[in-house]
């Protein structure tokens, strides 16, 4: 998801050059993201990291996931939260040894196929979708869900017309009847249901494998001589969603939502797309038990197709390290 660290924000690290590693310095500094509420804001706010890690926790907001890898290349940033899976899958692919620690949240609704309503096609008839003109946005994870589907429903992709067109470009053309149905995520997918159906609840293709989450991730190195740190950094981000959980008041809401930069409703509506899954489901076979690397292959492959990478890792099952996580749901 959403890059460039500002000049600013990399001056003000650059400057301060504390790093929290296993020879004692005081100092980490996280990367986010603004417009984008969760509930590990509010622990922020409070600081709750500062307290259970013992140091102070510098937070630098970014404009994309991109830009957090490169951050965390040049030693600037220590954890990123909330990165993008494909933006990591193309670090991780380009050889930068960065590792998935946790699932920072899902949001599997806002990426999705929309059939146009006139067509009456849902997933109990979804193979009437063949010899279709269909909208997707290639090389991205929308292009990957799109596949993953394409396959459940026994679609043949030669039999389909396939244009690559953004989301907001694809919710146009299906407005219009230019297309039968459209792929996409955002605003653009918003656009596109006011003209369609789904064909797969997020629920539903969780189910199946078809994942669309953005994770917490931190160079290898770091993890390895910092585990306890990390670990910690987790265990405060897991009680914080549970914390919103139990109380998702418009009060508690309003922590997140000044941390996050916005106003009371479009925190509202922003965070009500979101889902952010126990330690336990974290570490079950459908987050990083397994899942999870399958995807970012997943996603890889579809990359190295379109062009976007080189080439893909043989596997990503390196890339997600749960060592962190487990010793955090143990805490």
């Amino acid at each position: 998801m959403k890059t460039t660290f500002s000049i600013l924000a990399a001056a003000a690290v650059a400057m301060s050059g504390h790093v929290a590693l296993a020879d004692g310095h005081e100092e980490i500094t996280v990367a986010y993201f603004l417009e984008w509420p969760m509930p590990m804001m509010a622990a922020k706010a409070s600081g709750a990291y500062d307290e259970a890690l013992g140091m102070k926790v510098n937070w630098v907001s970014f404009d994309t996931g991109t830009a957090m890898s490169a951050a965390m290349a040049s030693g600037d940033v220590q954890i990123a939260v909330s990165q993008g899976v494909p933006p990591f899958v193309v670090a991780a692919s380009g050889g930068q040894d960065l590792q998935v620690v946790d699932v920072a949240v899902s949001y599997s609704d806002n990426d999705n196929c929309v059939v146009s309503t006139g067509l009456e096609v849902d997933k109990d008839n979804a193979g009437e979708l063949a010899g279709k003109t269909v909208a997707v946005p290639l090389g991205t994870a929308a292009h990957y869900g799109f596949l993953r589907q394409m396959d459940h429903f026994g679609i043949a992709l030669d039999s389909l017309q396939v244009l690559d067109m953004a989301p907001d470009q694809g919710a146009a053309a299906l407005s219009q009847g230019a297309v039968d149905f459209a792929c996409g995520y955002g605003g653009g997918l918003s656009r596109m249901k006011e003209h369609g159906n789904v064909l797969l609840t997020g629920d539903e293709k969780e189910a199946l494998g078809i994942l669309v989450f953005d994770v917490t991730s931190a160079p290898a190195s770091f993890i390895a001589e910092n585990g306890d740190v990390v670990a910690k950094f987790l265990k405060v981000t897991a009680d914080a969603n549970a914390a919103w959980y139990a109380d998702p008041s418009d009060e508690n809401l309003a922590v997140i939502a000044e941390q996050a930069g916005m106003d009371l409703d479009a925190a509202k509506s922003a965070i009500a797309t979101m889902k952010f899954p126990s330690v336990e489901d974290q570490l079950s076979q459908t987050w990083l038990g397994g899942n999870a690397a399958t995807f970012m292959k997943g996603v890889a492959d579809v990359f190295v197709t379109a062009g976007s990478i080189d080439s893909a890792l043989g596997s990503y099952e390196n890339a997600v390290n749960t060592g962190p996580l487990q010793a955090a749901s143990e805490m």
